[in-house]
Formats: structure tokens, sequence, C-alpha cells
């Protein structure tokens, strides 16, 4: 009799979608028997673990959800080989205040110098403390926003856009775009800026910006409101990844 209430309890969690209480329905019921708890002990044990996976759950979504192309972590960065300007910001990065505050981080240097790692790598993080994160390239965002206007769905796009608290546009650039792709991607982070956080990453300096924006209003205005109270880190132009590949030559030479 009792196992087959048990089964019923069971299913009743998959019609109302508590997959922790079916989980661990039998073991705390044994646990509960076993130590002879009171009902609330074992209700608020049970409901605990319920509240555990579906956190854990909540992690593994935000970090699907967010569309990496790869994960890394702040643990696997070799902070020694980071540039001086990444080494000093680093902590006050980790702490992850810059989204709290909606401020942007603007990732500066040349090719291989750790700006996406750095990046991905504060993305996953936030997801893991409760935010809610978007990974995209700048082409890739702009020709979605281009398809968008054609569609007439812009609106929706941007309405979407604005919530997420951290957006990660990566490869800003990497190549030059035409008028509707530098006044769409003004539009669309100029949504975001004092309210919500946005890291880009780039290989140009600010001076070259009019090179992918191809107008020096729109180029003015677009670093004015991205830089307002934002972190410049300098990334420098000493391949990271480099330095990490010699190491390992080295070290496997040398065991």
């Amino acid at each position: 009799m009792k196992n087959e209430l048990t089964e019923k309890i069971k299913e009743l969690t998959r019609q109302v979608r508590l997959p922790g209480v079916r989980k661990y329905l039998t073991e705390e019921i044994n646990e509960a028997n076993l130590k002879n708890l009171p009902y609330e002990d074992f209700l608020y044990h049970l409901l605990l673990k319920e509240y555990d996976l579906r956190l854990e759950s909540g992690k593994k979504n935000r970090i699907r959800l967010a569309d990496f192309p790869y994960r890394k972590y702040l643990e696997d960065l070799s902070v020694s080989d980071l540039p001086m300007d990444a080494q000093k910001r680093l902590k006050v990065l980790k702490s992850l205040d810059f989204i709290a505050q909606g401020q942007n981080v603007i990732l500066a240097g040349s090719p291989g110098t750790g700006k996406t790692h750095l990046a991905i790598a504060l993305g996953i993080k936030a997801c893991l403390s409760g935010y809610k994160v978007l990974f995209v390239t700048v082409p890739l965002l702009i020709n979605q926003l281009k398809e968008s206007r054609s569609d007439r769905s812009l609106m929706r796009m941007e309405g979407k856009f604005e919530k997420y608290d951290l957006v990660i546009a990566d490869e800003l650039g990497y190549i030059s775009f035409d008028r509707e792709g530098s006044e769409l991607l003004f539009t669309h982070l100029s949504l975001r800026a004092g309210r919500k956080s946005t890291i880009i990453t780039t290989n140009l300096s600010f001076d070259r910006w009019e090179e992918i924006f191809s107008d020096a209003v729109m180029t003015a205005a677009m670093i004015d409101r991205l830089t307002h109270k934002s972190y410049l880190l300098n990334m420098g132009r000493n391949s990271y990844w480099l330095k990490k590949a010699r190491d390992y030559y080295l070290n496997f030479q040398n065991p």
C-alpha cells in the first residue's frame, strides 16, 4: 500500500513538475522513517532537494541559452599571462558589480590576446550567479537585425535584447558594415546604455572605429554611449594563446 501511494505521489509530481520531489521522494521517506523525523522536517528536506535541483537546472539552462561558442571559466585563466591592465581590473570584474550597476566593459587588443576568453568566462560566471546572458558576434547580430527589419519583427527583437542582464558583443572591427548595419547596431546598443551591461571585444582602437561605422558623427556618439562609466581594458598586442602554446611546448620538451 505504501509503495502504491508513493507511485501515486510521483505521478502527481510529474503533473505539477516537481522533478526533485520525484527523484528524492523514496530516499527522504526512508531517511525520515529511520530517524523518526517530524513531518515538517521531512517536508522541508524534500522541498530543499527540489529547490537545489531547480537552482542547478537554472544555471545549466542560462549557460545553454547564452549560446557561448565554447565554455571557458575564470579558473581556466592564467592571470600572470594576461596584459597588466586586465590583471589590475580582474578582481573588480569578477565581482560582477559592473552588471549590477549597468556598466559596460570594452576589451580592446590584437587577436589572440584573450579578449573572448575573458568575456566568456565573465559571462559564464554571470549565468552561474543568476544573470540572463547573451553571447553574439557583431557580424551575426547585424545580420539578425537586418533580417528582423525585413520581416517586421525588429521591435520584438529589441524588446528581447533589452531584457538580457549582460550581452557580450564579440569581434567588433573584424569586418566593416554598411550604413544600415551601422545604424541598426548603434540603435540596438543604445537601448542598453546606462541601464544594462554590454561587454564588447574589439581589435581596433577608438580612433579607428570610423573605419567600420563609416560616419564620424555616429562613431563619436557610439563611443560616447558605450564608454560612459565603463571599464576600458587594453588587452595589448602580445598573443595570450601564443604564450600558452609556447609554455606548453617548453614543458613538454622539459618535463
